[in-house]
């Protein structure tokens, strides 16, 4: 079963430069140890613990598996996974003034 894999730029290192990759398996879990058996080491990125990394999102057809069966949904043959790492930023002093307009009642 042929399961067509997004890669993100910085896990690219462990897929030699490969934007996709195809993987096998009838779930996430057992696509991502099947990408580990060509890919050393992205497991290691993706998960811990059994479960995915918090800071990793995983879609499968545009949908987060976190709202499916996370590393238990089951794929099917050509589905569509996208690998993309949580982004999270701002400056503090962004945050407060977006705090402070909230209790005033300006958001």
């Amino acid at each position: 079963m042929a399961i067509e894999v997004r890669i993100p730029t910085i896990l690219r290192t462990y897929t030699d430069g490969q934007k996709s990759v195809e993987g096998n398996g009838g779930t996430l879990a057992e696509l991502i140890e099947d990408l580990e058996t060509r890919h050393s080491g992205i497991r290691e990125r993706l998960v811990d613990g059994g479960e995915l990394r918090r800071f990793v999102n995983v879609y499968l057809n545009d949908e987060d598996v976190r709202f499916l069966d996370g590393i238990s949904t089951k794929l099917s043959d050509g589905d569509n996974v996208t690998i993309l790492p949580a982004v999270a930023g701002g400056s503090a002093a962004e945050d407060a003034a977006g705090a402070v307009g909230r209790r005033k009642g300006m958001r």
